[in-house]
């Protein structure tokens, strides 16, 4: 019996080893399938998925597709055509009797050779008769080629998509821009929440150690069970802050999924830190003057004010005449039981054309083109109106970010000094609990406030760099 109980035993270690053993190996394999991406990684990610850039992609293949599309009414244009075509009732025109007016014709010279006495009751009166001149079947072949000589609309077109063309390239380095930096926002986001929550757990974990050295203390009656209250409330207060600045974290990685593009249902973690280096800024003037040249918004801007410079010339083109070259061959043949009798002919010509009154049709067109130009001329400078306000605030806010580490770095300095004293002067018996809590709190406070001053300082940044048109050449060229 008692080896039986032996067997037994040994037998559920024996299970219990070996699910502990698979739940270590399947836990490394998850664990090893958990992607981990740089910045870099995760900005080439987003461009590869991103909705928009693929969407600002297609425009660029739509509007070179415009490009060809236009080259291709100034080249020539050839047709072919053929037609066969049976009568089931053939047409019918009204014509003169001509077997009265032969008879009557006849009889005249008749009477005056005096071949026959004159007898007028020979005459035939004369009046008209259904006749047809068309065969049953008939059948026509033919090729025409056509070039256009002159067409203002034309010319003006092919200018106009390659604008438009211009326009949809500017467009893409827009939005590649956009998303880097809300990519990069996002990845920092990241860092923030799990730096937080690091900083956090860390004081939590200070918290408890506390709390342990407390009710030692406590247990061999050198601490009141008041110290030993307060440390523990210490601790569970602790906790909803750590369970919050967690989901925090989860939350800012779901946001640069989406923007990554990646399964929703996928894991990964990043790989970075928060680095900061003391970058001398340039002068306020040169930012806006730099901003105003290379802004890729204000560049699309300018490129769809050409766009419609052009839109206007092509309207325009409608009064100008139209002027084409033309040749053609034709093979036909017609007959009543499809034994054709055929026939071919060839001709060139020119032909001209102008409109003179379309219903005042292309003065409106016209019209409604220079009020685009006027709304796109309005936007533009409202447009470099915001983009200088927006270069001087940012730059005012990288300049304070700057300030802000610089205090900060000093100010965790002093709370890490003021928490280890209060520790030691608690240990001594000379300071009290509610110091440790304080300055742990203190301390917390600044490390938190360090990093979201680096946070801010690098978005900031960032924004500064997206109104100035600066970014890395190998985002445009992976596109």
């Amino acid at each position: 019996m008692e080896n039986n109980r032996k067997n037994l035993r040994k037998i559920f270690k024996n299970f219990f080893s070996v699910c502990i053993g698979l739940t270590l190996i399947l836990s490394a394999q998850s664990n090893a399938q958990v992607k981990s991406y740089t910045l870099d990684e995760a900005i080439t990610t987003a461009l590869e998925n991103n909705h928009d850039t693929k969407i600002a992609k297609m425009n660029i293949q739509k509007a070179s597709a415009a490009v060809d599309e236009a080259y291709g009414n100034a080249l020539p244009s050839l047709d072919v055509s053929a037609n066969l075509t049976h009568f089931m009732q053939k047409p019918m025109m009204f014509f003169p009797d001509f077997g009265a007016l032969l008879g009557n014709a006849t009889y005249n010279i008749l009477f005056n050779e005096n071949v026959l006495p004159r007898d007028n009751s020979k005459f035939a009166p004369i009046g008209l008769t259904k006749q047809s001149f068309a065969l049953n079947n008939s059948f026509e072949t033919k090729v025409q080629l056509t070039q256009v000589l002159f067409n203002s609309a034309v010319l003006t077109g092919i200018g106009a998509s390659k604008i438009y063309q211009d326009v949809s390239k500017e467009q893409l380095k827009s939005t590649i821009a956009k998303t880097i930096l809300d990519v990069k926002k996002a990845f920092y986001g990241v860092l923030l929440t799990k730096s937080l929550s690091e900083i956090t757990s860390a004081g939590f974990a200070n918290a408890q150690d506390n709390y342990k050295n407390v009710k030692a203390m406590f247990d061999q009656g050198m601490v009141s069970e008041y110290d030993a209250l307060q440390a523990d409330v210490q601790v569970e207060n602790f906790r909803p802050t750590v369970i919050m600045m967690e989901n925090n974290y989860k939350n800012a990685k779901e946001g640069l999924k989406i923007l990554m593009g990646i399964e929703p249902s996928s894991d990964f973690e990043i790989k970075g830190e928060f680095e900061y280096t003391d970058e001398a800024l340039p002068q306020e003037s040169e930012l806006v003057s730099k901003a105003l040249s290379d802004n890729l918004d204000l560049n699309t801007m300018n490129y769809k004010r050409q766009v419609d410079d052009a839109m206007i010339n092509l309207y325009s083109a409608d009064y100008w005449p139209s002027l084409a070259a033309f040749g053609n061959y034709s093979y036909a043949g017609s007959s009543d039981d499809f034994k054709f009798s055929n026939y071919s002919s060839s001709m060139v010509g020119v032909s001209l054309s102008l409109n003179l009154f379309k219903g005042m049709q292309t003065k409106a067109k016209v019209e409604q083109a220079k009020i685009s130009h006027d709304v796109s001329e309005e936007q533009y400078v409202q447009l470099k109106s915001f983009i200088i306000l927006q270069v001087k605030s940012k730059l005012l806010d990288v300049s304070s970010a700057k300030s802000k580490i610089s205090t900060q770095d000093l100010n965790v300095k002093k709370a890490q000094m003021a928490y280890d004293i209060s520790k030691i002067r608690y240990q001594e018996g000379k300071g009290i609990q509610l110091e440790i809590q304080n300055n742990e709190i203190a301390l917390r406070q600044a490390k938190m406030n360090r990093i979201q001053s680096i946070y801010e300082y690098i978005v900031s940044k960032a924004e500064l760099d997206q109104l100035l048109g600066q970014v890395e050449a190998k985002y445009f060229n992976s596109k």
